[in-house]
């Protein structure tokens, strides 16, 4: 065998090692002013998408951090910034509530 043979496989390893990891989208789905589920586990540039079922609007709020609207029969996301414990809540429905536990 080519030497040349040799290394490409090496190479393609070698590329794949330094990939960086996918990220990776987490849905929460909204019905009947239920996040579900109300928890869940992600990481820094991952994706939350919420897809409300509801005939209403929602917001998925974090007290003094981000907040995203999510329309009638819609979806609404947002992409992880920073490491952490986030609590969430409808601004319109403030019973409904969420937590997301962001690792680095």
């Amino acid at each position: 065998m080519k030497a040349g043979l040799l290394s490409l496989p090496v190479a393609l390893a070698l590329a794949l090692i330094a990939s960086p990891a996918l990220a990776a989208t987490i849905e929460v789905t909204i019905d009947r002013l239920v996040f579900s589920p109300a928890s869940v586990e992600a990481k820094v540039g991952d994706t939350v998408e919420w897809v409300n079922k509801d005939a209403f609007a929602h917001t998925a709020t974090v007290k003094g951090g981000w907040e995203v609207m999510i329309p009638p029969k819609s979806k609404g996301r947002i992409t992880l910034k920073a490491a952490g414990a986030v609590d969430y809540f409808c601004r319109f429905h403030p019973n409904m509530k969420g937590h997301v536990e962001v690792s680095p």
